[in-house]
């Protein structure tokens, strides 16, 4: 009686030639007493001295660009919507908390002149966490919409507390997914807990992660903010204004605050910017009209669905 012999496996025609860099990295040597010392030994890209040289900073900053590209690009992220704000901004419950602690601190207070200020800064508090509820709002109103869109539209925020916070809250009560791009700070705090883990970044250098702001926005949403929001909003506006990005909507959202904090008019007036710079951004004061407003603009309403390609900073 003849028996079948079991054959081998063939090998796929496709089959890795060289081991990849993971299993590189993972081999350790038969014998690790005879391994020679020191970090020259080390393969290069596990050797973390050797990539935290200063000559290194190159490959550091190309890496800082390609991962968060990468990762975006597996999850199919194509188009965002850019919320900018202070990280000072409390939720109302927070503020009125604060606000309650600073009355009755003045009660028994033994300084009261420090105690009033302490006061007026809580009252100024609880009026400005209405800009929290309005950013919470209107990642809500972002989010629900993009989902009748062939390409979803991703809340986009710097990570922290706050105004950020408040973006990717609202997009995730919505239920839909929002990207967090943290920088390292001498105080930071930890990212702020609704940000979708996968698409939780963080970033060393200020200039790479403004380019990660804008390689996927279709629109900027900007709510009042101290030295970090002027500095974004004014990187897209001297872009935009000198023609290196394509255009999108730049929203101010609070009318007072920003003509206050800055007299547009009198940059026009002095020649500082022309006349036709004030059209580079426009103000509103909720969130509704920020969303109407940018639906407007690339047509969302309509019945194919589409948001824009990709903007050339992009690629």
């Amino acid at each position: 009686m003849n028996e079948t012999r079991p054959t081998a496996p063939r090998p796929p025609l496709a089959g890795r030639n060289f081991p990849s860099a993971q299993q590189e990295a993972t081999l350790a040597p038969a014998r690790p007493e005879q391994a020679p010392s020191g970090s020259s030994y080390e393969l290069a890209f596990t050797d973390r001295d050797f990539l935290l040289r200063e000559e290194l900073r190159p490959v550091r900053m190309q890496l800082e660009l390609l991962k968060p590209e990468l990762i975006q690009q597996e999850h199919g992220i194509e188009a965002t919507v850019v919320i900018f704000g202070s990280a000072r901004i409390a939720e109302p419950a927070v503020a009125r908390q604060r606000l309650d602690e600073a009355e009755a601190a003045l009660a028994g207070a033994s300084d009261r002149a420090a105690a009033e200020a302490a006061l007026r800064r809580a009252r100024q508090g609880l009026a400005m966490s209405a800009y929290y509820e309005e950013a919470r709002r209107f990642a809500v109103l972002a989010t629900t919409a993009s989902r009748g869109l062939a390409q979803p539209i991703v809340v986009t925020t710097g990570g922290g507390p706050g105004i950020m916070e408040a973006g990717n809250r609202g997009a995730a009560e919505a239920g839909g997914p929002s990207i967090g791009l943290s920088i390292v700070l001498p105080h930071e705090e930890a990212p702020n807990p609704y940000i979708t883990p996968a698409l939780n970044f963080r970033f060393h250098y200020f200039a790479l992660r403004k380019m990660h702001f804008l390689m996927r926005s279709i629109a900027l949403v900007c709510l009042p903010g101290g030295f970090g929001t002027l500095d974004e909003l004014f990187e897209v506006l001297t872009l935009q204004q000198t023609g290196k990005v394509r255009r999108r909507p730049i929203l101010l959202v609070g009318r007072s605050f920003w003509q206050r904090l800055i007299d547009f008019d009198w940059l026009v007036e002095t020649g500082m910017i022309g006349a036709q710079d004030l059209a580079l951004f426009h103000f509103v004061e909720t969130a509704e009209e920020a969303w109407a407003h940018i639906a407007a603009h690339y047509g969302l309403d309509g019945a194919d669905g589409q948001v824009p390609a990709p903007f050339p900073l992009a690629r």
